[in-house]
């Protein structure tokens, strides 16, 4: 089995997505690292992007993958030698290309307006322009699955002229999304069977069934799957690989990379996202961070005890990690797990633990949610088991705000700290009052703990906990911070969203303290 990805062409297309030259380079070296085969990487003569990428690709010392410059058929009626997009896949500098053609009479009759034995030449004489340049061919059988349902011999007719032109592979490709398993069974078994060529397929998930029916097609007999690390891609997106990969390798047995890069999934999916701009969902499986997360108090108890209880394989196969939020509904069993890491000595029929679970519960009724702010589920444990030396304390802020003629004219703030036995009053300005806030706080600590330089917030939410109290209502902020390659989320809750928000601020800022093991200033004066 050999994988293809296909992020930086048909995962470009999907909404949102936008590569730079850097980012893309950035993707095959991500790709290679995994140990994906085939990384189709853009269409060189589509644009001036993908051509300097292309020219800077050939230089990038690969362990693993092979480049696959992708493109159409000359145009009809052209010979191959007089087609600039063939011209520009011959001259792209990869060892392998894929060149997608009609198998869908509607295609050839609607879009191309050309005869049908005209479209067989375009794919023939295609397919052989680029292997007479030495080049590994794929062939991409464009909306082969609803070609082969509206006429099976058309569809065929389409793979054996890429045959006879000399293709390498014959991808089978569910264009609009629309296939369903068992269909794809019966037709890869056909399909496998008739040709002495490998078969890939490539899925979009516009049915919901791009995994399943990629999956489905290896076993049927095709020995590639096309897709994209994370599934993006036009429209519902492409086939997710970081699903397909796993589901092959560690539950089938069907090796796709190799098996010391299977732990590296995980991260390179989070890298991925980082590459393309994106927030990698929490329930993607395998990689996502709630993919092993056990928040009742049953389900931890029970995989404390025996994994497989409530787990279908082990995290670390896949690089990934067991995790149990914690919550009102929490046993103490899934409290303990969480305070080992800090507090390796705690027992589970300590004191301690129990008043760690009172505390959570106790500030959960009150509206706090833990489950989503490690950071502050931590700093809250800490303070419970161990004297606490606070790194600063609040003297005071005030907010300032100027909305006048219709306009919002931003925000400032006035923070007054006290840190060990000395106090700052700083002033800062924001685009409203919990910027304004965030960046007086800064001012006043980075003077004590110039390290607090490095945090950045990337992420805020406010949630209204009682919608019938309308604006009395109590309100629950969460702040997602990173210091670099750490992230991590604090959580306030109160009546006043400023309030709340001071709270995860807090949180936030000696949470980084904690993590650089900054030391408080107030066991310096002791």
């Amino acid at each position: 089995m050999t994988i293809l990805d296909s992020t930086l062409r048909d995962g470009a297309q999907g909404t949102g997505i936008a590569f730079s030259v850097e980012d893309k380079l950035a993707a095959v070296r991500l790709l290679d690292q995994l140990g994906v085969a085939y990384i189709e990487a853009g269409n060189p003569g589509s644009n001036p992007k993908d051509a300097e990428f292309f020219a800077r690709a050939r230089e990038l010392p690969l362990s693993h993958a092979r480049l696959v410059a992708f493109g159409s058929t000359r145009r009809k009626n052209i010979p191959p030698e007089e087609d600039g997009n063939l011209q520009s896949l011959a001259t792209a500098g990869t060892p392998c290309c894929a060149v997608f053609g009609k198998c869908w009479k509607f295609h050839v009759d609607c879009v191309l307006e050309t005869t049908y034995e005209e479209n067989f030449r375009m794919i023939e004489e295609s397919c052989r322009f680029l292997k007479e340049r030495g080049k590994e061919v794929i062939f991409d059988g464009e909306h082969f699955f609803d070609g082969w349902k509206d006429d099976r011999d058309f569809a065929l007719q389409a793979l054996e002229a890429a045959a006879r032109g000399g293709a390498d592979m014959l991808c089978l490709c569910d264009t609009n999304g629309g296939a369903f398993p068992q269909e794809v069974s019966q037709i890869v078994t056909e399909v496998a069977g008739r040709f002495d060529l490998p078969v890939a397929v490539h899925f979009h998930d516009d049915c919901g069934m791009a995994v399943a029916n990629s999956v489905v097609g290896v076993l049927a007999g095709a020995s590639q799957v096309q897709g994209t690390l994370l599934g993006f891609g036009e429209r519902c997106g492409n086939a997710n690989l970081s699903a397909i990969i796993p589901d092959l390798q560690v539950k089938l047995g069907i090796p796709c990379i190799p098996q010391e890069r299977l732990q590296l999934l995980s991260h390179g999916a989070k890298e991925m996202a980082s590459i393309a701009n994106l927030d990698l969902p929490d329930n993607m499986p395998y990689v996502g961070d709630n993919a092993f997360a056990h928040k009742a108090g049953m389900h931890a108890d029970g995989v404390l005890k025996v994994p497989r209880s409530f787990e279908h394989v082990d995290p670390y196969l896949v690089g990934n990690t067991r995790r149990f939020p914690a919550s009102e509904i929490s046993g103490r069993a899934v409290v303990l797990e969480r305070l080992r890491r800090a507090f390796p000595l705690l027992r589970l029929d300590s004191q301690e633990a129990k008043a760690v679970l009172e505390d959570l519960k106790r500030l959960e009724a009150q509206g706090y949610q833990f489950e989503g702010a490690d950071a502050s589920f931590e700093l809250l444990a800490r303070k419970r088991l161990r004297p606490f030396s606070p790194f600063f304390q609040l003297l005071y802020y005030h907010i300032y705000t100027d909305y006048s003629d219709g306009q919002d004219r931003g925000a400032s703030a006035t923070v007054k700290v006290r840190v060990g036995g000395e106090t700052r009053l700083m002033a800062g300005e924001g685009n409203g009052p919990v910027n304004a806030l965030d960046q007086a706080l800064r001012k006043a600590l980075e003077i004590f703990y110039p390290v607090l330089s490095q945090v950045k917030l990337t992420d805020y939410k406010v949630r209204v906990l009682d919608s019938k109290s309308a604006t009395a209502a109590r309100v629950r902020v969460l702040i997602t911070s990173t210091c670099g390659a750490e992230s991590y989320t604090t959580v306030g809750v109160s009546g006043d969203v400023v309030a709340a928000s001071w709270k995860a601020l807090e949180d936030s800022m000696e949470y980084l303290l904690l993590l650089t093991g900054a030391q408080s200033r107030e066991e310096t004066l002791d």
